[in-house]
């Protein structure tokens, strides 16, 4: 059914969409902060990571509310209070407010956009679900090292990458110290993790 968009269910959606990812960024951002607290910047960079994708959901989603620029849109919306204490915890309850976006929140935007007509928006909010799938993924992958102290040890052989210089080290612990720039185990990343691997790395 054809609907006015300054009438819509779905600019609504989008401005919560726009509120939802703006706060996620900043909940990541200061988990990061907490991360870099506790020596585990590779943790960090993980959170920083996330949240920039965060912003770039945040931008989107704006971009499709330009229409109605000059205006005010008023909203009401819940959003999680993310103070845990530790990084496993904050990484869990990332984790969790991921798997709502892609399972729940971002299908039914998308569903509604779609019926009212709004094939743009519902293609976006279809496409971050996706994303957030991702993420959910891996912060829950993350915090499971954490969880099982396996996040620089390791019951079998393995590979630990040190962000800052790039040194690859395979054993069953990443060293204390890099061996290489001697940056602390902080900047050692589980080498399942690392962006670019290469071919038969």
């Amino acid at each position: 059914m054809a609907v006015n968009f300054s009438e819509s269910k779905t600019k609504e959606n989008l401005m919560r969409a726009f509120a939802g990812e703006s706060q996620a960024r900043n909940r990541y951002t200061i988990a990061a902060e907490k991360a870099k607290d506790q020596k585990m910047y590779t943790i960090e960079d993980i959170f920083l990571y996330t949240a920039e994708q965060e912003r770039a959901h945040a931008e989107r989603y704006y971009e499709l509310l330009k229409d109605l620029s000059g205006e005010t849109i008023f909203i009401d919306g819940g959003y999680p209070v993310d103070q845990q204490e530790t990084l496993a915890e904050l990484l869990r309850a990332a984790e969790h407010n991921e798997k709502e976006e892609y399972e729940d929140v971002y299908q039914k935007f998308g569903d509604i956009a779609k019926e009212e007509g709004f094939l743009e928006a519902a293609s976006a909010f279809y496409q971050t679900a996706e994303i957030e799938h991702v993420h959910q993924v891996r912060f829950g992958e993350v915090a499971k090292l954490l969880e099982e102290n396996q996040y620089f040890a390791c019951d079998q052989e393995s590979k630990w990458i040190c962000t800052n210089c790039g040194y690859i080290h395979e054993g069953k612990q990443a060293p204390k110290v890099c061996p290489v720039c001697r940056h602390d185990q902080g900047y050692f990343l589980p080498y399942a993790f690392a962006a670019y691997k290469g071919e038969g790395r």
